[in-house]
């Protein structure tokens, strides 16, 4: 178990960095819309969903309705449905793990364990949990010193929101240069830019997921790459 939890940890190491200053971010919106620490501290337990919990802090200022808030949160996360999807077998018999495991599939959780090279001696499953809690705790303690740090301290919180999308081109260019075939992030590159020109900037995500998924499952079975 020991060794386990040295190896989550260690191939978390680059997920706390990110986090760390993603919560802050967060953290300190929440406090400068009047929102105060234990706030910061319910919502990444609870959500832990980092893009939505930026947009919830404008969805809670602007008293959105129920309705809203789950069509909003449905748009945001749609590609979590698809990461479920590939998600299948590799929490598959994870047994009482799976709930929180599925629960704690973020974006950089999900990089980590998709293409995880677990030696012998590691519990696979034990492995994706701590991997798992190790990156949400990151993200509490982010989010909670942000809202500490934006009572104590001034901000300008103008373009702070952007820090998530840093964060998933910093994973990009991870990918990019640790694997050799490029033909999947084309793909979504491609994907994206075709669905943005023909949607437009509201409505593209779930049709690029679409087509996206529908290539690579094309392209797979056609073995145009290896995963």
């Amino acid at each position: 178990m020991t060794k386990t939890m040295a190896m989550a940890f260690q191939k978390s190491l680059p997920v706390m960095a990110g986090y760390m200053v993603l919560g802050i971010g967060f953290g300190i919106l929440l406090k400068d819309a009047g929102y105060g620490f234990l706030w910061s501290f319910l919502m990444s337990l609870t959500i832990y969903a980092g893009s939505m919990q930026y947009v919830a802090v404008s969805l809670l200022t602007a008293g959105a309705s129920l309705i809203t808030v789950a069509l909003t949160t449905l748009m945001v996360n749609a590609r979590h449905l698809f990461y479920g999807l590939s998600m299948i077998e590799t929490y598959k018999d994870a047994g009482k793990k799976k709930p929180y495991l599925i629960f704690a599939l973020t974006d950089e959780t999900y990089s980590l364990l998709c293409r995880a090279d677990i030696p012998v001696g590691v519990d696979r499953h034990w492995y994706q949990f701590f991997v798992s809690f190790f990156d949400q705790c990151y993200w509490i303690l982010g989010s909670v010193l942000g809202s500490l740090l934006g009572t104590i301290l001034p901000f300008d919180t103008a373009g702070i929101e952007f820090s998530m999308t840093a964060l998933f081109v910093t994973v990009l260019v991870e990918q990019w240069l640790t694997t050799k075939n490029h033909w999947p992030a084309m793909v979504g590159l491609m994907s994206s830019a075709s669905c943005l020109l023909v949607f437009g900037a509201d409505d593209f995500l779930i049709p690029t997921m679409i087509l996206m998924t529908s290539l690579l499952l094309g392209m797979r079975k056609n073995r145009v790459y290896e995963r």
